[in-house]
């Protein structure tokens, strides 16, 4: 059995990601052989990854990948549990590996990259001691498409009738920058309409007492427009010149906006509260049964 010294230890520590204490049970179990405790740790990863599937992933990255001829774009999130690991070479490998083959095998959705990913997110999961979770996928065709991405938080693809990739890309920021909930105002449902007039009404409710039903209907009125200009990006003022509608930006280049996909991540994602002194009196309290 060869030495189990600390620079064996901290050697598979870094090769693996793994604590020192289950990196030196690991070599003390595998007789001081370093690849064989790589291996019996890898062996593990399924279960470990199993463990692992229960905590909440609501950090990540989002990736775009955009043909070269601009006619098809793939959007893609990976959740982390920390903003830490989403930064980490480890996590960006794997999330840069995911969207080329989901755009290379031309997905439409997230099912079939998850199952094709598995073994290497179950191998991620194991070195890196966090859950990883591909969660969802858009892919995107159109006469003219591109993409914008703001960091690795937000992404956006845009398509259009007519235009070009600047044009489209220039649209995708907008989208990035104000997050529409529409496309245009004809799509803005009755029921949103209604709970904003709800809304105005109760916030109002002191400016509206004793006026006329007139009065109210063009207060109401004048509410709902701006909110329809405020949910629609064909309405919205571009964000480079507050001057032009995003709509006439696109009609004055002799394009039609016809979809945006927006993704951010977590979003929709309910995070945990943290309870500081509850962590503390765990960590406490594992540390005194060892």
């Amino acid at each position: 059995m060869a030495e189990i010294t600390a620079a064996l230890v901290k050697e598979l520590r870094e090769r693996t990601g793994e604590g020192m204490m289950d990196c030196k049970k690991a070599l003390t179990k595998a007789g001081g052989d370093i690849e064989k405790a790589i291996d019996d740790m890898r062996a593990s990863g399924a279960i470990k990854a199993a463990k692992k599937a229960g905590n909440i992933a609501a950090e990540g990255a989002i990736a775009v990948k955009v043909a070269a001829d601009n006619k098809s774009a793939v959007i893609l999130e990976v959740n982390s549990q920390t903003d830490f690991l989403a930064l980490q070479d480890d996590f960006k490998h794997f999330v840069a590996a995911s969207v080329e083959k989901a755009f290379a095998d031309q997905l439409t959705d997230a099912a079939p990259l998850i199952a094709a990913q598995e073994s290497a997110r179950e191998a991620l999961v194991a070195k890196v001691g966090e859950n990883v979770n591909i969660r969802r996928l858009v892919r995107v065709e159109g006469d003219v498409v591109d993409a914008y991405l703001h960091g690795n938080k937000i992404g956006v693809i845009v398509a259009l009738n007519g235009g070009n990739a600047e044009l489209a890309r220039d649209i995708a920021m907008h989208v990035a920058a104000s997050n529409p909930e529409f496309l245009l105002p004809s799509q803005v449902s009755a029921e949103a309409i209604e709970r904003e007039k709800g809304v105005f009404m109760s916030l109002n409710e002191d400016k509206i007492k004793g006026k006329p039903a007139e009065i109210v209907e063009k207060m109401v009125a004048g509410r709902i427009s701006k909110f329809l200009a405020e949910a629609s990006l064909v309405e919205q003022a571009f964000v480079k010149n507050p001057e032009v509608k995003v709509g006439d930006l696109a009609k004055k280049a002799g394009a039609e906006i016809v979809s945006f996909t927006y993704f951010k991540v977590g979003e929709g994602i309910e995070k945990p509260v943290d309870n500081f002194a509850d962590e503390v009196a765990a960590q406490v309290a594992a540390a005194s049964k060892q």
